[in-house]
């Protein structure tokens, strides 16, 4: 095993568990899994403050192309950026539940044509669709990061062979 690398730690048809050594080695997990990105993908990030959803995103970001600078959108709740399929990166964190993130429209038509990745998705509670990629990020500071994979749908199961 590499320092600072990704490596499986367990898995199930549904889900799978991966530990991050390095705010590095999440970015390069994150760049796998856009390789298998399809226009209408869901990405929910779930975690503490800290632990690792935006480098996560750029991660993501860069492997579907994507040559801007990607920060978190905390400010304005939705960024676009243009790559190999168009990435809607959202940011819940302002937001008190899903009343608000639905009533103000972030969710729309055109995510179907590309890739919606949301931080702080455990702020749409029940209301977050099934049909999604949760991605819980636990640890914080210089600890390694656990990753749990979950596919809310079987589409969704290639993003955890690729985890694996």
């Amino acid at each position: 095993m590499v320092p600072g690398s990704t490596r499986p730690h367990s898995s199930t048809a549904s889900s799978a568990v991966v530990t991050s050594r390095s705010p590095e080695a999440t970015e390069r997990l994150a760049g796998r899994l856009a390789a298998v990105a399809e226009p209408g993908d869901l990405i929910a990030l779930i975690g503490e403050l800290g632990a690792g959803k935006t480098r996560f995103a750029k991660g993501f970001a860069a492997g579907l192309g994507v040559a801007a600078t990607v920060n978190s959108p905390s400010f304005v709740l939705m960024t676009e950026y243009p790559g190999r399929l168009p990435l809607f990166h959202l940011d819940l964190y302002r937001l008190a539940d899903a009343s608000d993130a639905l009533a103000s429209g972030l969710l729309d038509e055109r995510q179907r044509d590309g890739v919606t990745l949301v931080e702080w998705a455990d702020r749409f509670g029940p209301a977050l669709p099934v049909a999604s990629l949760r991605v819980t990020i636990e640890g914080t500071g210089d600890d390694p990061r656990t990753i749990r994979l979950s596919a809310g749908v079987p589409a969704l199961a290639r993003y955890l062979e690729v985890a694996r």
